[in-house]
């Protein structure tokens, strides 16, 4: 599953960068509407499993980070909203049709693979982190919040690390 997460990940950055070529902003808004349909699908399966009785030991735990991953990810949002990112109608219609695909296959996915999933979302941040190491070179790190932002996904990484720790236990 891995290398199938590899894959996919690889092959939506290349559209994506052929997409969003030199549009920052609205790159970093579609991204960050993206980036919250994980976490909104865990937790959906999460109550589901809870409410069926399947609860774990590190259920609370993974409830609570989903919970403050996605608003983090949605305060971003707003922050690249705020600069711009959304202000063309493609740009909106492209990123919400793909938060719908995406949000069901996490769905999907992180019932039958969580470990699998988590994965999936820990390459994504890693990527996200990275995307916004790049802008800052090329601004010469004159964006502070775009700073902040990186070390939030970079925190968010490391959580889905340890989620993937806590399943496997």
């Amino acid at each position: 599953m891995k290398t199938l997460n590899k894959i996919t990940l690889d092959v939506t950055i290349t559209i994506i960068d052929f997409l969003y070529r030199g549009r920052h902003f609205p790159r970093f808004w579609v991204l960050e509407e993206i980036a919250r349909a994980p976490y909104f699908a865990f937790l959906s399966v999460l109550h589901l499993r809870e409410s069926l009785g399947l609860r774990t030991e590190s259920h609370f735990y993974l409830m609570r980070e989903h919970f403050e991953q996605s608003v983090n990810e949605t305060e971003h949002l707003v922050y690249m909203e705020s600069r711009g990112g959304n202000s063309y109608w493609i740009d909106r219609f492209v990123a919400r049709h793909l938060v719908l695909i995406y949000y069901w296959v996490n769905v999907v996915y992180y019932w039958l693979f969580p470990v699998s999933a988590y994965h999936l979302s820990y390459l994504i941040e890693k990527h996200a982190a990275e995307t916004y190491r790049k802008y800052l070179a090329f601004v010469d790190g004159q964006d502070t919040k775009i700073e902040e932002i990186m070390q939030d996904e970079i925190n968010h990484s490391n959580e889905l690390h340890k989620a993937m720790e806590l399943i496997l236990q």
